[in-house]
């Protein structure tokens, strides 16, 4: 897990665009990938000609400790759950980085228990959105229950490696590449604020809110993302 930072994956496009032999590319990342793809097009403004992001996200600390801690406030008893699932000794501290602790426990027992009840949390924030896919987070394997929480934890807690506001800081130099930004109005893990901020920094990017949709997207959003695409393919 050393080896896997934010750095580590933008080097890795970096030697996956060389490799297939592209000078220049569009960037497509939802969530997390949005995150990922604002940090490449900041480090490598050249290589990129045109940005589509959908449920924006930039992985500030408001935005991690929003979706981890803040929004218990409408589902308390399963953000109790989910506190309780770490020792009680961490329970009042860093949260995250008490579940990649747990990720990292040699007993598979108890990092298949941190992973079901980190799953549970992120299914509970999605549960109430419109279009909203029961289970979303936990309706997979054990094995990719397991791989998928010890990689959020480790890159949320983490910060993903950048300085606080970094990327809404650094907008500006995406000044010259489109960007088509579409988010769900309901998104209760990543509020739409977000996206309006980045949208008003970023020169030349245009936002969209889907209304009928939040985190787990709909056919409305689909399309949007499908147009955009569509629109600088033709460009």
């Amino acid at each position: 897990m050393r080896l896997n930072t934010t750095q580590h994956l933008i080097d890795d496009m970096e030697r996956l665009r060389e490799h297939l032999g592209i000078e220049r590319w569009l960037l497509n990342g939802g969530s997390w990938g949005a995150t990922l793809v604002l940090a490449y097009a900041q480090q490598h403004p050249e290589r990129v000609t045109e940005m589509v992001i959908p449920a924006v996200t930039t992985t500030r600390r408001a935005e991690v400790d929003w979706l981890y801690r803040g929004a218990g406030r409408f589902h308390p008893e399963a953000w109790d759950r989910f506190r309780n699932s770490v020792p009680e000794a961490e329970r009042d501290g860093d949260l995250l980085a008490a579940y990649a602790r747990l990720m990292e426990n040699p007993d598979r027992a108890v990092r298949e228990k941190a992973a079901a009840d980190w799953l549970a949390w992120e299914d509970a924030v999605v549960s109430n959105e419109p279009n909203g896919v029961p289970g979303m987070y936990s309706d997979r394997g054990v094995d990719e229950q397991i791989a998928f929480v010890r990689i959020c934890a480790h890159f949320y807690g983490h910060h993903g490696w950048l300085e606080e506001d970094q990327l809404l800081r650094n907008a500006h130099t995406l000044a010259g590449i489109p960007g088509v930004l579409v988010h769900g109005r309901h998104d209760m893990g990543c509020p739409v604020q977000t996206a309006w901020e980045l949208a008003k920094a970023w020169p030349g990017a245009r936002l969209h809110i889907i209304e009928d949709c939040g985190h787990a997207g709909s056919e409305a959003m689909q399309q949007a993302i499908r147009t955009a695409i569509e629109e600088f393919k033709n460009r």
